[in-house]
């Protein structure tokens, strides 16, 4: 969904340039109600707003390292590092710490208005050791900066309670161990350390010799996307550190976040665009389970898609990406970068038939996904990204008839698709891309389509778990 981080007001959402906005080039969102993941900083200001309250979001636990026993001094509370599950349709959150217990706007410390991560650093290092006895909240909102679905606030718990404390260094958060196939191309998220916006990450392998640097990214306030594909079977880890404005380190390295690439040719792979490579809601980078369908596909699926990709751009990286996976079937779904730039249908369906070729020569079967529908005024609106040209359904369209006469498909796209031939507003946030229940309805059309015509190859197969989040 995002590839280098420019503003959302240069468009830079767009599946053409990725789904990151969070390094450089955006602008600060005007209030509580209207903002959107446009300044991707958290800004703590002393504020007596407050939000009626409720005990439904479950923030993560961790052990706290605050010493309690009797007799014993507290340990000084420099700071805290809170993280909570990520919410379907959350653009960003809004974090209160209170000064006890009473959840009163009198009672108000702190109030972050603009998180775009599911966690946040709190500085308490001005408050001594009041702070100690500090609660805190989370409420998820949406585009408008209203509290998503039924959603409020989260009941006040200790500040010592589902936190890590007197941090040093910002927390990795991607969630590439519970997915079934490390993604080709990983998206690397963290939780910033303080108010840093910038970041650097560093990848290593691990071999006999020693832990082998491969790659050091320069990444913006959340998260930095990789461009280089991981094909070589073994174990790998990464770590980030924040950087002050000038490039020197700001905090010290994250804790090592492993990652494997599996030695065992996946038998289904998908190659696409940043629909399958993951992410949504304007701020969640595909290295979170949520917003990517392959999560939801009741059979494993290793995930080549890669934000910004036209077909021209999937055929041209299909011996670089697809050969080495080597799966039995690949799924393909392409075209929205295409008929949303003027690229006309038929020239679209060429790199299609192209694709297929390749695949018959190899001996891989291709499914053809149908590609979704978009809606401009929300890409153009609440985006920024630039209008569609007027006729872009006829080309869709034509895509489409192509891919329904394909041996192998799956019509995704007639559901997300509203009266008008818009992508429904209840499935984008931004216009362009699926969120949860779209992705999620991909994901599980796939799966089913993949059990019903190839259980020779999927009842051998084992899926992680399917995440949840009490939809």
């Amino acid at each position: 969904m995002k590839r280098r981080k420019s503003a959302l007001l240069s468009g830079v959402i767009a599946l053409a340039l990725g789904f990151t906005l969070n390094m450089g080039g955006v602008q600060a969102a005007e209030s509580a109600s209207d903002g959107v993941r446009i300044n991707f900083g958290q800004t703590a200001v002393h504020t007596e707003k407050t939000v009626p309250q409720a005990a439904k979001v479950q923030p993560e636990q961790s052990t706290p390292s605050v010493q309690k026993n009797e007799g014993q001094p507290m340990t000084k509370l420099k700071n805290v590092q809170l993280m909570w599950k990520e919410i379907p349709s959350a653009v960003r959150y809004q974090v209160v710490i209170l000064k006890s217990a009473e959840d009163t706007p009198e009672n108000i410390a702190l109030t972050y208005e603009q998180v775009y991560t599911n966690g946040l650093t709190v500085d308490l290092s001005g408050f001594g050791p009041e702070a100690n006895g500090f609660y805190w909240k989370i409420c998820p909102l949406d585009y408008n900066g209203r509290p998503v679905g039924n959603w409020h606030f989260t009941k006040p718990r200790p500040i010592t309670d589902g936190g890590r404390l007197n941090v040093t260094a910002p927390r990795p958060t991607t969630q590439f161990e519970r997915m079934d196939y490390m993604p080709l191309y990983p998206v690397f998220s963290w939780i910033p350390y303080g108010r840093a916006k910038q970041h650097e990450v560093q990848i290593y392998k691990v071999t006999d010799e020693g832990d082998k640097l491969l790659r050091t990214l320069q990444g913006g306030e959340y998260d930095v996307y990789e461009d280089g594909g991981y094909t070589q079977p073994g174990k790998y880890y990464w770590r980030v550190r924040s950087l002050n404005s000038d490039g020197s380190p700001l905090s010290g390295w994250s804790e090592k976040s492993y990652f494997t690439v599996e030695s065992e040719k996946p038998p289904i792979a998908a190659l696409g665009d940043s629909i399958t490579h993951g992410g949504g809601a304007m701020s969640v980078s595909p290295g979170y389970l949520l917003y990517d369908w392959e999560s939801y596909s009741q059979v494993p699926v290793k995930n080549l898609g890669f934000s910004g990709n036209t077909t021209e751009a999937m055929l041209e990286r299909f011996e670089r990406d697809v050969l080495p996976a080597s799966p039995r079937v690949l799924v393909v779904m392409g075209g929205v970068n295409d008929y949303r730039l003027a690229t006309f249908g038929s020239q679209t369906v060429a790199n299609l038939q192209a694709i297929k070729e390749k695949c018959d020569a190899y001996g891989i079967i291709v499914v053809f996904l149908t590609v979704t529908p978009i809606n401009p005024s929300y890409m153009v609106n609440r985006a920024h990204i630039d209008q569609p040209p007027y006729d872009w359904q006829v080309h869709q369209q034509y895509i489409n008839n192509w891919i329904m006469k394909q041996p192998y498909h799956v019509d995704v796209s007639t559901a997300l698709t509203d009266s008008l031939g818009n992508l429904r507003t209840s499935y984008t946030t931004d216009g362009l891309h699926p969120d949860y229940y779209g992705k999620k309805y991909i994901g599980e059309q796939v799966g089913r389509y993949l059990q019903m015509h190839f259980g020779w190859l999927t009842n051998k197969l084992k899926k992680k778990p399917i995440p949840t989040y009490n939809d």
